[in-house]
């Protein structure tokens, strides 16, 4: 069959082309789109949070997922993602969850159903990368990871620490205020690496890597100190996109000039990409904000990276 018949008239199935940068874009960087996680050929599962009703700032971060699968296009033709040196399929299987679903406008519903999709990827022994969506998010993929895995570490890049108190039952800047006080993570195993707002320093239980001391050092010395502070802890790894400087990410709901550059998150990354991470997210991303993709591109970029940090440990 030419690839100019019809398949509607001739009856005859036409597999996707997986590599197009611009044909067919409805999952990101052309995973199968499934909900089967009883397959056991599956390794990581990439989802949506489409929420943002506990931003602060500009709002839009709701649009993130599809704004960010749409940029995924631009990554499908290389098989083999520089500078890994294997192609991700030959060592991971990945499915495109599609998006968790819960009532719009219903935080407390969010919540459940978040936990609960988080909770059913990782009891099903795979690596969950969800992407969103404002960073309260995380607080309940947290607390579906953790049911399965025990006190996690955390590895958190981002403009802001999250350890607010905040008055607020949904706010995006009060997380890693309540996650230890829920026993979800263990702060003295924990980093952050980007912070550049204000912070309680003098009870501050985190190790802070500020973005004055990353940029003003090696990239290598940043690896080294996260590696120490984290060793061989089972580990959240969440990327506030915001950590970037809005050069590199203007599509945010709070930006902060200052930040890290695209590359030297990819290499900080790259090398630690052999610690135990277990389940990853990207957020933040606001594609109404953002000029040319170059944010969704960003957090398209960062989670294709998580998936080649996951196949890299085999």
């Amino acid at each position: 069959m030419s690839h100019h018949d019809d398949p509607a008239t001739t009856g005859t199935a036409v597999p996707l082309d997986h590599h197009s940068m611009y044909a067919n874009i409805f999952t990101f960087a052309g995973l199968p789109l499934s909900r089967d996680l009883a397959d056991d050929s599956v390794d990581a599962v990439v989802f949506g949070v489409p929420y943002d009703l506990g931003t602060s700032g500009r709002p839009g971060a709701r649009s993130g997922p599809a704004g960010v699968r749409q940029a995924s296009a631009n990554l499908r033709w290389e098989e083999c993602r520089w500078p890994w040196n294997f192609a991700l399929g030959d060592k991971l299987s990945a499915i495109d969850y599609g998006d968790v679903i819960f009532a719009g406008g219903d935080s407390e519903d969010m919540l459940a159903q978040v936990q609960a999709t988080a909770s059913a990827i990782v009891a099903a022994g795979k690596t969950p990368v969800a992407i969103g969506g404002d960073h309260f998010a995380t607080l309940p993929l947290l607390r579906g990871a953790v049911e399965h895995h025990g006190k996690l570490a955390l590895i958190h890049f981002d403009a802001h620490t999250d350890t607010y108190d905040e008055d607020e039952k949904y706010n995006h800047g009060c997380m890693f205020h309540r996650a230890p006080k829920e026993g979800l993570l263990d702060p003295s195993r924990s980093v952050q690496v980007g912070i550049r707002t204000e912070y309680e320093r003098d009870d501050h239980e985190y190790l802070v890597l500020d973005a004055h001391t990353v940029n003003g050092q090696s990239v290598e010395t940043t690896i080294a100190a996260i590696r120490e502070r984290v060793g061989d802890t089972p580990a959240y790894l969440t990327f506030d996109i915001d950590c970037l400087d809005p050069a590199f990410a203007p599509g945010t709901g709070t930006p902060v000039i200052g930040g890290l550059s695209s590359s030297q998150a990819l290499r900080i990354l790259e090398g630690i990409a052999d610690l135990n991470i277990v389940a990853f997210d990207v957020m933040e991303i606001s594609p109404a904000y953002d000029h040319a993709q170059i944010t969704s591109l960003a957090g398209a970029t960062l989670a294709l990276q998580f998936l080649y940090m996951r196949a890299s440990r085999g």
